[in-house]
């Protein structure tokens, strides 16, 4: 029985171990396969990627400073009631323009210019009074002591009399600079408290923009500098001004310095609390090397740009990656500090098809932009 087992098995045995050889070649001969073909793919070139490209050039850029700022009002108040009383007649609409002192509320001021009514022939009677006992001092008949009792209680009707006008005057609510008015914030007939707001009032003409400077430019700014602003309102206006007016402190947590900058403003267009986009326009030009902001990758690391150059085989140009220190900006173009050189080629689209070496071909037929000063297409 034994004998017969053997007899079974080796054949089997010898069927599995086949089996084990041939599929365990496939599988050899799959994987050599796959390692070949990687390394075929591997060591394949890869195809030149287009790219448009501009030569690093110096210009001369006028030196200017920028800052972000707002627009305040030579004079603005919130005009407000100084006693109390009930409005009796408003002489203002909203949004009108008034002079310095125009009336603009009255209040209700029946018992106060009663008062002054009776002060005013307290005022007659000591008056007469004064000037009889002068005349009877004179002949020698009044004394010193009742000329000085008639003179004092002239003096008292008069001073009376002041303090009288001026509270009548509380009830009479005028514009105290010429400007124009906001909303009305009163009505006929309402009683008022000292303090209530009655209507804002703002002088536009001129106007003042007031905004923060690095204090590294401390030396450099002066007065009467030509400004340029720019507002979201009216993005395609330059408003122009001069600097008025220059902070002696520098905030010791920002660093900066505040400069305020005085602008024409007869058309009225700009208005208090509006962002200004500054322009500060300084002494002299200054030459420095450029390229497009599109040649430049920003990274956290460092930026860099693609230069491009003649291989070493001499059939093309290949791109190499260089770190740059970047300085100022100004509309499509950036100042390069450090890293290129005049007259070197660097890439300014396609970047990311860009690797170290790799083969580059040139096409500027849709180079992207590069001004100094872009403007809008309103086209």
């Amino acid at each position: 029985m034994a004998e017969v087992k053997r007899v079974i098995n080796r054949p089997m045995l010898w069927m599995l171990l086949g089996c084990l050889l041939l599929f365990g070649g496939i599988f050899a001969f799959k994987l050599f396969g796959k390692y070949m073909m990687n390394k075929a793919f591997d060591n394949m070139p890869l195809p030149p990627a287009t790219v448009t490209a501009t030569q690093v050039e110096y210009q001369s850029w006028r030196q200017q400073l920028t800052a972000v700022g707002s627009l305040r009002a030579v004079n603005g108040v919130e005009v407000t009631t100084q006693a109390q009383g009930v409005v009796r007649s408003i002489h203002f609409e909203s949004g009108d323009k008034v002079k310095k002192g125009a009336l603009l509320v009255e209040l209700a001021a029946r018992p106060q210019e009663a008062q002054l009514k009776v002060l005013q022939a307290e005022l007659l009677l000591a008056q007469r009074n004064y000037q009889r006992t002068k005349e009877l001092h004179t002949r020698g008949v009044a004394t010193d002591a009742e000329l000085d009792d008639t003179l004092s209680k002239l003096q008292q009707v008069q001073a009376s009399l002041e303090v009288q006008h001026a509270t009548v005057d509380e009830r009479h609510i005028s514009a105290p600079f010429s400007g124009r008015l906001g909303v009305r914030q009163v009505d006929l007939g309402q009683n008022v408290s000292p303090g209530d707001p009655v209507v804002s009032l703002v002088q536009l003409q001129p106007i003042f923009a007031d905004f923060a400077l690095p204090e590294r430019y401390f030396a450099q700014v002066k007065l009467d500098l030509p400004v340029e602003i720019r507002t979201g309102a009216f993005p395609d206006q330059i408003f122009a001004g001069r600097i008025s007016a220059i902070d002696p402190r520098v905030d010791s947590a920002s660093r900066n310095f505040l400069v305020q900058a005085t602008l024409d403003n007869a058309q009225q267009l700009l208005r208090p609390g509006m962002f200004a986009d500054v322009t500060v326009d300084l002494a002299g030009e200054r030459r420095l090397l450029v390229v497009p902001r599109t040649a430049v990758q920003f990274a956290p690391y460092g930026n860099s740009v693609f230069v491009l150059h003649k291989s070493e085989q001499g059939d093309g140009l290949v791109a190499e990656k260089q770190l740059v220190k970047l300085g100022e900006e100004r509309g499509d173009l950036v100042e390069i500090v450090r890293g290129v050189k005049q007259g070197e080629q660097v890439a300014t689209s396609g970047l990311l098809k860009l690797r170290n070496g790799g083969a580059v071909i040139i096409n500027n037929d849709n180079k992207p932009p590069a001004e100094q000063n872009p403007q809008p297409d309103n086209s």
